[in-house]
């Protein structure tokens, strides 16, 4: 790839997921690239047209390292139920094809944030798929975009702590503090602004974000936030709903201890409380330049949004990815 140009050839792993979805649609908008999906094979979901289908064993790391070879790009999006080996797997190979850069599984992660790669399993994990890329000499860029809004809201009390369809909410400690979220789309529109740069030579430019981690957001909100604009978009107030509120440790506490149980609904509870102490960990665009502006993304209406997921509320995100 040439330093000028941009990531022409891009290969997603995960292209028909919740996020991974959103990453073909907006990047086929561009038509700039050759976009190829890597896929188990017997999915039912389809990609539009032009996108390259390249079914892969993961296990088969001949296969997988010729399905990579030519690319210039990839973006790793692997379910939380994925095997723990699949995504070093897909490295290993992405570095004998060739490939320049990698988006790894991290989405969401601010790994410059400490006390969060102290305390978090997920933070710890995504440390641990930078340092096997950068071991194996390859490039990264983490997509700091906060937990996906309104896939979040939708998924009930273990995430935002707000169960929409039995009005029921459980605010972490006194629900007011801060935290940077993004929705799938505008993650969508952040991948393919940021692809269409050039590698280097300009700013902005790829390298700019070269090793580091990616951040943008849609909404910086609280929970109180959140549950006002479920409110609105129902037509409700505090009066016809439970409310209760928890401090975020115990929250952890318990979540630590059911995952110890084999709960996996126990570590989705501990990471999101983590995120939500009184430190404001998860307030991003407090901490960090947001690349929002320089990058064009629209700003999104929040009570749009909640409406929307409200309205769909039956049908959406009906399992953990």
């Amino acid at each position: 790839m040439s330093t000028a140009a941009y990531p022409k050839n891009v290969a997603i792993v995960g292209a028909t997921g919740h996020l991974g979805a959103h990453f073909v649609e907006e990047l086929t908008k561009t038509g700039k690239h050759t976009i190829t999906a890597l896929t188990r094979g017997g999915s039912d979901k389809k990609l539009p047209s032009g996108v390259k289908v390249v079914e892969v064993d993961y296990n088969n790391e001949e296969a997988l390292v010729a399905a990579l070879k030519g690319q210039d790009f990839l973006a790793i999006v692997l379910a939380a139920t994925a095997p723990a080996e699949t995504h070093s797997q897909i490295v290993k190979a992405a570095a004998k094809a060739g490939i320049s850069y990698i988006m790894p599984t991290a989405y969401g992660a601010d790994i410059t944030n400490e006390a969060m790669v102290r305390d978090d399993m997920y933070h710890q994990g995504v440390v641990a798929k930078v340092k096997e890329i950068e071991s194996l000499g390859l490039n990264h860029i983490i997509m700091a975009c906060g937990f996906w809004y309104e896939w979040s809201l939708a998924l009930g009390e273990n995430f935002f702590g707000i169960d929409i369809k039995s009005k029921k909410a459980t605010l972490f400690d006194d629900g007011t503090t801060k935290m940077s979220v993004s929705t799938l789309r505008q993650c969508g529109r952040a991948f393919a602004a940021l692809l269409s740069l050039p590698e280097s030579g300009a700013t902005p430019s790829l390298s700019d974000w070269k090793n580091k981690p990616f951040y943008f957001t849609s909404f910086r909100v609280n929970q109180r936030d959140m549950l006002d604009s479920v409110q609105r978009a129902q037509g409700t107030s505090d009066k016809d709903w439970d409310i209760k509120f928890e401090p975020s440790n115990k929250r952890v506490a318990d979540g630590l201890a059911a995952l110890q149980t084999g709960d996996f609904t126990g570590f989705v509870k501990a990471m999101y409380s983590r995120a939500f102490y009184p430190s404001a960990d998860g307030d991003y665009e407090s901490r960090h330049a947001i690349s929002n502006e320089v990058l064009g993304l629209p700003k999104e209406d929040l009570d749009e949004t909640t409406k929307w997921v409200v309205e769909n509320i039956g049908g959406l995100f009906s399992q953990v990815p």
